[in-house]
């Protein structure tokens, strides 16, 4: 039974990349308003559905809660078409006239988006909307425990682009999805480029399959408090941002750490907001929870509330708790809250300094989230920037909630659902992922120089210097810069050239010593160079030995 759904999930990849390529066949044609008008059209679709698309995530997967999925959803149906407007991608992208180039935007064909089950409709939204943008045809492989409100998402999506005049089929939801069918889809022939979100293992898939592919690493996303920051505003958006979507964005923040000399304070504010800090025997009972065995995340406790995540690990929160902190006291698999937790859980780390700090915050990086994210609130710029700096991270935010300012909503990097964690992380790049990464930029070059006056050599092979160098320019050589030459080289191989002198002042001429090694060889570096020069000037080419 299984092999029968693999097989009936591949051919329905099969079936449905060659109806959206066909559909790219006239879509790539598209001029820039055409595909405009389409993504307007179909954002426009989404936000009227925005909040019954998230109730539908709840409830479909589990994972989060409404209020914040209708946020996600906001973010790629409100905020991203609007950062997109105006923005050029099929077409003639710009002309350069002083470099005389004009920059063409081919689309890259057909996109294959592998979505996840914690961000399912809003993932679609984004994803159907960059691709269209950016010219392309796209084919969805829901997460199977989203299907149903990842299907309903797209389906809302192709209408209204059909609705703008959009090509029938060049938007296509796998019905059926697999494994193997996903495989297949990202291997096919016809696919251009894979948007991969999910696991670690669907990310090595998608960079495996052969074709050009982005995806991303988890995150494992550190806050440093500084001893500058406002701490009330600090400690109320950390708590915002962890909380969000209970924790299901993989730039929620992960840990807080800070100096020793603001535990108390920062402790106390989190009391009062409505955070509930664990003891001993409640944080061992989370991390033996929250962590499985071999050391990944329990998916029963991704994205549930604080309430309920208590309860599973056999203890009791006020109902209305925003999330839960558990002091640990190091980095690694020691301590298993320090790692990413896709829940509402934070991890404080208090250190005795700021060079502790930044520390700290490297290794919970390198622990897990590598490339990802880092936050830090600080009203020293000095401070900020050499955490800046320091952080093996790709995006580092300044006072504001991570998961919001991950993804734009609270900065200026790219609206994105997909956020590249670089080479690091062995991902193919560091932006946000946005419609600019889904286009091939071709160029018109035109003649500005002859090769001639592009090169400072001589083009002629026989007008080259020949051998390892060549004089500067003929003339006289001066014997004591070639002197002060010979006697740095052999100076550098620890061989003292300086011959005994006599007086230079006025003093009482004293007997000459027996002739010291170093004397013997400055005469022979000085014979050296005689020869030297004297068969420079008859232009003679033997050796010099």
């Amino acid at each position: 039974m299984l092999a029968d759904k693999d097989l009936l999930s591949i051919q329905e990849v099969r079936t449905k990349i060659e109806l959206a390529y066909q559909a790219w066949q006239k879509y790539r044609m598209y001029s820039q308003e055409q595909v405009d008008a389409i993504v307007e059209r179909m954002a426009a679709a989404a936000r009227a559905n925005a909040r019954r698309l998230a109730e539908m995530a709840v409830e479909e997967t589990g994972y989060g809660n409404a209020k914040d999925k209708y946020i996600k959803n906001l973010l790629n149906c409100d905020w991203l078409p609007r950062r997109m407007r105006g923005m050029k991608t099929v077409g003639i992208l710009r002309e350069l006239p002083e470099e005389r180039l004009v920059e063409i935007g081919v689309p890259v064909g057909i996109v294959a988006a592998v979505l996840p089950t914690t961000n399912p409709t809003s993932t679609a939204i984004y994803k159907t909307l960059i691709s269209l943008k950016a010219g392309n045809g796209i084919v969805i492989s829901p997460h199977p425990r989203a299907h149903k409100c990842t299907c309903a998402t797209v389906t809302i999506l192709y209408n209204a682009a059909l609705e703008a005049g959009a090509p029938e089929g060049i938007i296509q939801c796998i019905d059926t999805a697999t494994l193997e069918g996903t495989n297949a889809l990202m291997r096919h022939e016809r696919t251009g480029v894979i948007l991969a979100t999910g696991g670690s293992g669907m990310i090595k898939a998608a960079y495996s399959s052969g074709k050009p592919a982005f995806g991303v690493g988890p995150g494992n996303v550190p806050v440093l408090v500084d001893t500058s920051a406002d701490l009330n505003e600090a400690v109320a958006k950390i708590v915002t941002g962890k909380s969000f979507d209970y924790g299901t964005v993989c730039s929620s923040e992960q840990a807080i750490v800070a100096e020793t000399s603001i535990r108390d304070r920062i402790l106390g504010l989190l009391k009062e907001q409505k955070a509930f800090l664990a003891n001993d025997a409640q944080k061992e009972a989370l991390g033996k929870l929250l962590v499985t065995p071999n050391f990944t995340i329990n998916p029963q406790c991704v994205g549930q509330a604080p309430a309920k995540l208590a309860r599973m690990a056999g203890f009791e929160v006020p109902p209305d708790t925003s999330i839960i902190c558990c002091e640990i006291g190091g980095v690694g698999k020691q301590y298993p809250l320090s790692m990413e937790k896709l829940s509402p859980v934070l991890s404080l780390h208090f250190v005795k300094d700021f060079n502790a700090a930044l520390d700290t915050c490297f290794a919970l990086l390198k622990f897990g989230g590598l490339g990802h994210t880092a936050v830090i609130y600080s009203k020293n710029d000095a401070s900020t920037r050499e955490y800046g700096m320091r952080m093996p991270a790709m995006r580092v935010l300044v006072n504001t909630p991570a998961p919001q300012g991950s993804t734009g909503i609270t900065t200026n990097v790219f609206p994105s659902m997909t956020l590249g964690c670089g080479a690091m992380a062995n991902n193919i790049t560091s932006d946000n992922v946005g419609p600019q990464h889904l286009i091939n930029i071709k160029r018109l070059a035109y003649v500005v120089r002859t090769p001639e006056e592009a090169f400072e050599m001589p083009l002629d092979i026989n007008k080259a210097p020949y051998g390892p160098s060549a004089p500067a320019a003929a003339g006289p050589i001066d014997r004591d810069t070639v002197v002060a030459a010979v006697e740095r080289y052999l100076a550098s191989r620890g061989i003292a050239t300086a011959a005994p002198s006599g007086p230079s002042c006025g003093c009482e001429s004293k007997p000459a010593p027996a002739p010291a090694k170093s004397s013997v060889v400055a005469n022979v570096a000085s014979d050296v160079v005689d020869r030297f020069l004297a068969k420079r000037a008859t232009g003679s080419q033997g050796g010099y030995g």
